[in-house]
């Protein structure tokens, strides 16, 4: 479960429709709440990163394998690429390519997060689909793990957004307490809770 699942509970917000928990009333936690919250929307939030991370090369590799066959999108019916060109351009198909869209710099963790459930669920995703042998699936099994990876993406990419403007709640919050004078840097400096 997520932090914002998770603090239906332990913040005493009420539960909302299927999937989707409301956004705490931060003005009402404490501060060693809030960072606490903050905390645990920011790690859930990098493990669905690096699952949102995995997903998305799962699609680039599917829809290189269905681009490399006859009458993929870039080549004639009559044309395939040999097999083993898809591995050949495995690092171009997995780089990213640099935005164009200007955000705020935000720390990225690389590495895999707590776990493994990530890899397994991507796996999972895939269903009979196995990467390291793609050849060997007709073009429809392809497509319905694509179409399953794309499914899951979206859901992931909206719990991420919700997580994301949770914290970002959390550091205005935060900030409003010490500019309106409500918390004072002297406590923090003194030793007082984080």
């Amino acid at each position: 479960m997520d932090a914002i699942g998770t603090a239906q509970d332990r913040y005493g917000r009420p539960p909302e429709g299927p999937g989707a928990a409301p956004e705490p009333d931060l003005g009402r936690l404490g501060l060693d709440q809030l960072r606490t919250l903050r905390r645990d929307t920011l790690e859930q939030e990098e493990d669905l990163s690096y699952l949102r991370r995995l997903l998305h090369g799962r699609m680039d590799i599917l829809l290189a394998e269905l681009d490399r066959r006859p009458g993929g999108a870039a080549r004639p019916a009559d044309a395939a690429e040999p097999a083993g060109a898809l591995l050949e351009r495995l690092p171009a198909i997995l780089a990213d390519v640099p935005s164009t869209v200007r955000r705020s710099a935000r720390h990225v963790t690389l590495g895999p997060p707590r776990g493994q459930r990530s890899g397994l669920e991507a796996d999972a995703l895939m269903g009979d689909v196995q990467l390291a042998d793609l050849g060997a699936h007709p073009a429809e099994e392809l497509l319905a793990a694509l179409e399953r990876l794309r499914a899951h993406e979206r859901e992931v990419s909206g719990r991420r957004q919700r997580l994301l403007r949770t914290a970002d709640g959390c550091n205005a919050e935060i900030t409003r307490r010490y500019r309106d004078g409500e918390a004072r840097v002297d406590d923090l400096l003194a030793g007082g809770p984080l």
